[in-house]
């Protein structure tokens, strides 16, 4: 349990810290809007400062995500809804300590690198089971009632965003920002495979022994078929389950502990029709 921690502290810190970095250096010289709720107070805050007053993006970020927060930590998970928020309380407090001078003067270097950076900030949050709260709090809360990924809706609505800053601020610069945004939602669904389906495809002489390791270790069926190998002529066993990308690893590691010797085929699932346990953010 403190490994657990530590590692989820460590990501938090690590999204925070380059998220804010990130809007530092490559959005805020151009003049780019992240994605969000984060994009949503920078947006407030270039508003208000048409109206000779000025509102803090960093006060933004937290204050639109307290309703959310509510919401969340009910139903997905307290600790995942807590780390989360201090992602964002970091985040804020970051983005004041982060001074530094732009790396780049083109727009297509600070899109490109800027993106790519972003979105490795919210996958980072991610799969430390946090996340930088806002619209991955709706993202993930909706993607664990339907079972699959909605990253391409959330860059819709952010488009959405990205229509009313261009209509107050100038299309250009909204649309080097949905660019943006279309990069870093890409690195997003590239590093962050919670809601990725493969089979497993076991071959073993060991099946029962296999078997009970599985059951044990995770909560997924799994369908046995016994058969001979074609050259041996010994008795195998066919295994045949369906579980989730972030779950191969442990499982390979069980079921090698018990048959050092199965042949794993693990095989992309695009649809999968039945009951699946989807194993709680929290």
């Amino acid at each position: 349990m403190k490994k657990r921690y530590f590692i989820m502290t460590a990501a938090v810190v690590a999204s925070a810290f380059l998220q804010a970095f990130t809007m530092n250096l490559f959005l805020e010289p151009v003049q780019l809007l992240p994605s969000g709720f984060t994009g949503i107070a920078s947006l407030l805050s270039k508003i208000t400062g048409l109206f000779g007053f000025h509102f803090s993006t960093s006060v933004g970020m937290v204050v639109l995500n307290i309703p959310v927060a509510m919401f969340c930590y009910q139903h997905i998970g307290k600790k995942f809804v807590l780390f989360s928020m201090l992602q964002v309380v970091l985040s804020s407090i970051f983005l004041q300590v982060i001074k530094s001078e732009p790396l780049f003067d083109d727009v297509l270097l600070n899109i490109c690198f800027g993106g790519f950076l972003y979105g490795l900030a919210i996958s980072i949050a991610l799969k430390g089971n946090a996340s930088t709260a806002g619209m991955d709090f709706i993202a993930l809360y909706v993607s664990n009632r339907l079972g699959k990924s909605i990253w391409q809706y959330v860059f819709i609505f952010n488009c959405g965003l990205l229509c009313i800053f261009g209509m107050l601020f100038g299309w250009e610069h909204a649309g080097y920002s949905i660019l943006f945004q279309f990069i870093s939602t890409k690195t997003i669904d590239n590093f962050y495979h919670r809601f990725k389906r493969v089979t497993l495809q076991i071959t073993t002489q060991m099946p029962k022994e296999v078997v009970k390791e599985f059951v044990s270790t995770c909560r997924h069926g799994i369908s046995v078929v016994e058969g001979y190998g074609g050259y041996s002529g010994k008795k195998m066993s066919l295994l045949h389950t369906v579980v989730s990308t972030y779950e191969v690893h442990d499982i390979m590691m069980h079921l090698r502990k018990v048959d050092p010797a199965l042949i794993v085929n693990v095989m992309p699932t695009e649809t999968f029709i039945g009951s699946f346990y989807q194993k709680p953010l929290d």
